[in-house]
């Protein structure tokens, strides 16, 4: 067993690769690794109530288009991943594609990020914090109207490139 598993076994830790040998949390070297296209698919939902996503969809909410600055806010939160999560990498992204779908039967929003680079780390951060930003930015803009929203199954969906493979 190397010095690297054997730390992290011995702190509750094994295979966790932000931990140096002596257990202590450390950037990852990426240095060796192949530059390869990179591309996350993230995904989660807001639920919120029927008058909520009446206000969404019209465009009519006081705060301005609901859907257009939390697709903004979310393109701009994942460029911004390595300032929030203190051990990610700042990565270079070539594409950040935002989609919401509203579904007014279930009285939710779902918003999935496409984060993209070319590059020798994933992307799987930056598409969850995309979503994650996004649907904080329809809990900012709603939450005078609705304090009961809840933000729920954030999830990545989907990862391509790198060593590990798809």
């Amino acid at each position: 067993m190397n010095a690297k598993k054997e730390s992290g076994a011995a702190a509750g830790q094994q295979g966790l690769t932000h931990f140096d040998a002596s257990g202590q949390a450390h950037m990852v070297d990426v240095g060796t690794k192949d530059e390869t296209h990179r591309i996350a698919v993230a995904t989660g939902t807001i639920r919120v109530k029927p008058e909520t996503i009446a206000l969404i969809t019209s465009g009519t909410a006081k705060k301005g288009d609901v859907l257009g600055i939390a697709r903004l806010a979310a393109i701009m939160g994942s460029k911004r991943t390595s300032d929030l999560i203190p051990l990610c990498h700042p990565i270079a992204l070539t594409r950040v594609a935002v989609d919401f779908e509203v579904d007014t039967e279930a009285s939710s929003v779902t918003c999935t990020a496409t984060a993209e680079t070319y590059g020798k780390t994933g992307v799987e951060m930056e598409a969850l914090t995309a979503v994650q930003v996004g649907l904080l930015t329809i809990y900012d803009m709603c939450k005078a109207v609705d304090r009961g929203m809840t933000i729920t199954d954030v999830r990545l969906l989907e990862k391509r490139g790198g060593k590990s493979g798809d």
